[in-house]
């Protein structure tokens, strides 16, 4: 059945209607400088906004105080909700309680737990009397074995408070990493051996005036929020994220993505609010437009997915975002549900992609599913941006036949692209760029040009240089660019994406490697459950026996000729790839904690390996192609 929802779906992709959805125009402006720079913005301007974002809660508190405002799934299943009035109410007796504590813009919040109510009550509490709050990546303290992000953090950051959901998981971590002098508040369980606030006491107390006259102090400088980078070239620096970037970038948003403006957001997401997209991206937008927020429990990884597919059954989005692995694992499910499919097709406006480049085959097939399940395509947009940028810096937000197009500036941004090595290297400047890294001044005058621009570390170029106003492709990361011995130069995010394309589904990832080699190899992350299968072993066979199989060596090697066969050079030619059955460290720093890998850390710590790669006769657990030139 299901092929022939695809194929039926498939000859229709071409024709079938677009469900209607009212987005901004796609207008830019180009200036030419001598030296071959281009700065490119929009003629549009960046309309009003807010102040504070906490403004938005206390006006959809009285503008529909019984819309729930946040939802998350209890033990037994059951959707927990909680409506503006509600959350206004109770960021109040939070915010009330901070002040009576030893926190300041000097001794932030920290959060360690994962997205729930109460995490998002305490931030926007800590915003509303102007004291920032930095939520930090959960595996930092319960996937690590050392703890050392986190003691880094904390001994950056020098929290006030310390937030956690549990206590019981996350005592480890805490006596690690948190000072013995700083109040431990938690929902549930006391954290072992150590002195516990439940978080039910701020919740009970009686909030005064002084609330309303903290908040009043609260401007578009004051730091809202602290959100630590995932650390892949050292320990993670605190991004900086004042009012007027939150605030700024929503009004972006709202102009390219103008149906939130006209039809409040509902969303189910699972994206970690200790990263940009998750917190200032989507939770930002839910709020600023007074939508619903249902916090999905569910992750794009084995075993983890099924929840998420469980919450879109039950939960309708108008809106839906995730990075690209996350559409990837879900097609099982819509193909062979046949009411998930419906429930999720049926009042969905725009499916988002970013953090990622999105597989060809996944779009289609979700156009297929849209267009078998509803008579329509729904509209795929995407956007690029950083911690640094609040994150949307440039938007797509138009119909696109293909995924990669990155869109244009947002309305207040200015986009520099300056030549280098070939490329065009894109540099940043508007209202939501951060002023800087917290307490690291070296690292923030590093991060600016000498026009004030932010050197956010991508390459772009056009789709068609003679109509810029098409959109934007990514082009790679400059730091990851290397050259040959030929002194050709490897576009190594470029060949990254097309090699894990053409592999797909049996690698998650891959790190090109070759500088100052003759050739190109590959360190091969693989999907381990999808080589089990070609392989047809057990569940419980090892994992160095499923990637040793014959049958999975010779498939790598019969794609891997034929990508070769593709290439244009030397610099586009992957000529031998190894398969990891060590999956990427946190720890090391291989991978962060969004689960993007660190492509210097990964070779870095795996040398030995890059040598095995270039020995002069392959190893036999090197896949070399054919002919190796």
């Amino acid at each position: 059945m299901t092929q022939t929802v695809a194929s039926a779906a498939g000859s229709a992709r071409g024709t079938a209607p677009l469900r209607p959805v009212k987005l901004g125009p796609a207008e830019c402006v180009l200036e030419r400088r001598p030296d071959g720079t281009i700065v490119m913005r929009t003629p549009q301007p960046l309309g009003a906004y807010p102040r504070k974002l906490t403004d938005r809660l206390e006006h959809w508190a009285k503008a529909a105080p019984d819309r729930v405002f946040l939802a998350q799934r209890t033990p037994d299943g059951a959707w927990r909700t909680l409506t503006y009035a509600q959350a206004l109410q109770q960021v109040r007796a939070i915010a009330q309680a901070l002040l009576q504590r030893n926190v300041s813009p000097e001794r932030p919040v920290a959060i360690l737990s994962g997205n729930d109510i109460e995490h998002a009550l305490l931030g926007l509490a800590a915003m509303t009397i102007g004291v920032p709050y930095a939520p930090i990546s959960v595996p930092y303290s319960l996937m690590s074995s050392d703890f050392g992000k986190l003691k880094s953090i904390m001994a950056d950051l020098t929290p006030g408070l310390v937030f956690v959901s549990d206590g019981r998981p996350f005592a480890r971590a805490i006596e690690a990493a948190v000072p013995a002098d700083v109040e431990i508040v938690a929902s549930a369980h006391a954290v072992p051996g150590r002195a516990t606030t439940a978080f039910a006491d701020l919740l009970a107390v009686k909030p005064t005036a002084a609330v309303d006259d903290a908040h009043a102090r609260v401007g578009p400088d004051t730091i809202g929020k602290i959100l630590f980078t995932s650390g892949s070239t050292g320990s993670p620096k605190g991004v900086i994220n004042t009012q007027r970037m939150m605030c700024a970038n929503q009004a972006q948003i709202g102009f390219g993505f103008a149906l939130v403006r006209e039809e409040p957001p509902v969303i189910v997401d699972w994206l970690p609010w200790n990263h940009t997209f998750g917190s200032n991206h989507n939770f930002n937008l839910v709020l600023d437009n007074g939508g619903s927020l249902y916090i999905d429990e569910g992750k794009p990884l084995p075993g983890a997915i099924a929840a998420t597919a469980k919450n879109l059954k039950d939960v309708a989005p108008t809106m839906y975002f995730n990075v690209p692995k996350g559409y990837e694992m879900l097609l099982p499910y819509l193909r062979d549900d046949r009411a998930l499919r419906e429930n999720f097709f049926s009042r969905l406006k725009v499916l988002f992609y970013a953090g990622a480049s999105l597989q060809q085959y996944v779009w289609d097939e979700l156009q297929d599913m849209s267009i078998a399940t509803t008579g329509e395509r729904i509209i795929f947009i995407s956007s690029i941006g950083s911690t640094e940028t609040a994150p949307l810096a440039l938007a797509l937000h138009w119909d696109s036949p293909m995924p990669g197009n990155i869109g244009l500036p947002s309305p207040g941004m200015e986009l520099k692209l300056v030549p280098n090595e070939g490329k065009l290297e894109a540099r940043l400047k508007g209202p939501n760029i951060t002023p800087g890294y917290w307490r690291r001044p070296d690292l923030t005058k590093e991060a600016f040009d000498d026009e004030g621009y932010y050197k956010i570390g991508d390459a772009l170029k056009f789709v068609d240089p003679a109509d810029p106003a098409k959109g934007l492709l990514f082009d790679g990361r400059l730091a990851e660019d290397f050259k040959l011995a030929s002194g050709t130069w490897v576009s190594a995010g470029a060949l990254r994406a097309r090699f894990v394309d053409h592999c797909s589904p049996l690698v998650r990832d891959a790190v090109i490697a070759g500088a100052d080699r003759d050739d190109i190899a590959v360190l091969v992350f693989p999907d381990v459950e999808a080589c089990r299968k070609l392989a047809g072993f057990a569940a419980d066979a090892p994992v160095a026996d499923v990637l040793g199989a014959k049958a999975v060596r010779e498939e790598f090697r019969r794609r891997m000729n034929s990508l070769a066969k593709q290439s244009t050079g030397g610099s586009t030619r992957v000529c031998r790839a190894i398969l990891l059955a060590e999956p990427p460290s946190l720890d090391a720093g291989e991978m962060t904690d969004k689960g993007s890998i660190n492509q210097r850390a990964v070779l870095a710590r795996r040398k030995d390996l890059v040598e095995r790669l270039y020995a002069t006769l392959a190893p036999p657990d090197v896949i070399a192609i054919e002919t190796r030139t």
